[in-house]
């Protein structure tokens, strides 16, 4: 006997459709699986064939062939139990063989019970894109997998209860759309932030227009604490930003049974020791790195020139395109990468270069060889340049609150809106997606601002990627202030933040 149970799987981020075939035939017993396996889906054997008799069913004492098609196709992970033990139970006529535009994910366990797995979203919606109409999954992911709002999800607990729901004993239910109830996660606050007035202001004109920075300060001056707080003032994502970013998570198996959707915008902080493909992502089975899990939000690296040069260079490409192409010998998978890259770093290794205490004892040569481990062409790709100074006595007295991250949140949300009706009917959401043509069509300057710009072109030795990424910096300066054009004192600001004489005190 043969029958086929549709199920799915997973290559990145990306689900396709897969069919477990299941061959009942005569002859010496066994219980072979092919189609690519790898060894989690060739240990389904045992899994599949405890969990069989746990659930008091009769397991074939025959030959028994699975293939999992199309077998060109790398097949990993522990979802596919579900569809394979089915798949014999039908073939040896135990339950009724399931419709064809039925899907079905899930780990079983020893006594019969079906366990989450990871990869649920993704794959719900590829299964939507195919046109399946109903899928089954471990009730735990039940939540997750009606995020799609696609297939009817039902939720299933043990192999007996669908079985019984598949033979028609009982009914099974549906699981309803879940929906977020409101609740966030609370954030760190900017009114926390003594003093800093210019770095604060640095970082709202980041988070208006998506930019990059680099922090440039001494130790204690608080660099990884504005940092922190530059959630709290970028603007809500989108239902597709955070299904985005949700499939990422649901690959790595970050999400819970309460909150299956990521609704905050990412703000990941890796430690300097992590590797390049730690950074990318890749693996044998290649899997989303740090890049991906920041995808519309934030990329922390403190202490930039601690990380490793090979580390820092991955960055480059997927900072220009929004994604990441990994290749492997199984072949290549492209990610999602779009984020916002603050990096925070000190002037020298002590960190007290150019301090007024004169504390410093690096030589200029100590110096210059420590801001060489942050290459021209990364530098080029940060749009503000920031130096945070020490914070004065007089700020740290002073008792009135700073403003607080709502009302900073309130004007870049006004900036966003502009930028939305300027670039609807296109995928681009901010000022720093801008491709050149856009540069060139809503960055126009006057005579004044011509003239600056010419001045500080030869001045600051800017290259073409600087000179586009200055113009868009100004065009969310220009936003923030409910300008149409950009004057000459939004072009000046901008040029403020390019200026690299801080990396040398």
């Amino acid at each position: 006997m043969i029958c086929s149970v549709r199920t799915m799987c997973i290559r990145g981020i990306q689900g396709n459709v897969v069919t477990a075939e299941a061959y009942i035939s005569n002859g010496m017993p066994g219980f072979e699986i092919v189609g690519l396996p790898d060894a989690a889906v060739k240990e389904a054997r045992e899994r599949v064939r405890a969990a069989v008799r746990s659930s008091g069913m009769n397991f074939p004492v025959s030959r028994i062939t699975v293939n999992l098609a199309p077998a060109s196709l790398k097949k990993s992970g522990t979802h596919f139990d579900l569809p394979i033990l089915l798949a014999i139970l039908a073939a040896s006529g135990q339950v009724r063989r399931p419709r064809q535009d039925c899907a079905f994910l899930g780990e079983v366990a020893l006594d019969g019970t079906v366990r989450r797995v990871s990869g649920v979203l993704p794959m719900v919606l590829a299964a939507k894109r195919e046109g399946i109409r109903s899928v089954f999954v471990p009730a735990e992911n039940a939540a997750e997998a009606t995020l799609a709002h696609g297939p009817a999800v039902y939720p299933i607990s043990s192999i007996r209860q669908l079985a019984d729901g598949l033979n028609g004993e009982i009914q099974l239910r549906e699981e309803p759309i879940w929906v977020p109830n409101g609740e966030t996660a609370e954030q760190l606050d900017f009114k926390d932030v003594l003093g800093q007035e210019k770095v604060k202001r640095a970082l709202e004109v980041a988070a208006a227009g998506g930019h990059n920075v680099l922090l440039i300060g001494p130790p204690g001056s608080g660099k990884s604490m504005l940092s922190k707080r530059l959630p709290s003032i970028l603007p809500d994502m989108t239902w597709e930003e955070a299904l985005e970013v949700t499939q990422v998570y649901s690959v790595l198996g970050l999400l819970s049974e309460q909150h299956p959707l990521v609704a905050q915008r990412p703000f990941r902080a890796p430690h300097h020791t992590l590797s390049a493909s730690a950074m990318t992502g890749g693996g044998q089975t290649p899997k989303p790195g740090e890049i991906s899990l920041a995808h519309h939000g934030v990329l922390f690296l403190d202490e930039l020139p601690e990380f490793h040069r090979d580390v820092l260079e991955v960055l480059r490409a997927p900072i220009e395109d929004g994604e990441v192409t990994i290749t492997r010998a199984a072949g290549s998978i492209t990610l999602p990468s779009r984020f916002m890259l603050v990096g925070a770093m000190n002037p020298c290794r002590c960190g007290w270069y150019g301090h007024p205490s004169g504390r410093c004892r690096c030589t200029k040569q100590q110096v210059e060889k420590y801001v060489e481990k942050i290459s021209g062409p990364m530098l080029d790709r940060m749009d503000l340049h920031v130096n945070v100074p020490s914070v004065e006595f007089e700020a740290m007295r002073r008792r009135e609150k700073a403003e607080s991250s709502a009302d900073v949140k309130a004007r870049v949300n006004a900036a966003r809106d502009i930028q939305k009706q300027r670039f609807s009917g296109t995928n681009i959401t901010c000022n720093a997606q801008m491709i050149p043509a856009m540069v060139g069509e809503f960055c126009t300057l006057d005579a004044a601002g011509e003239k600056l710009l010419k001045g500080a072109f030869e001045r600051l030795g800017l290259t073409a990627r600087s000179h586009d990424r200055l113009l868009r910096v100004a065009r969310t300066i220009a936003d923030l202030d409910g300008s149409e054009k950009i004057e000459a004192h939004h072009l000046a600001e901008a040029i403020q933040y390019r200026n690299t004489d801080i990396l040398q005190g």
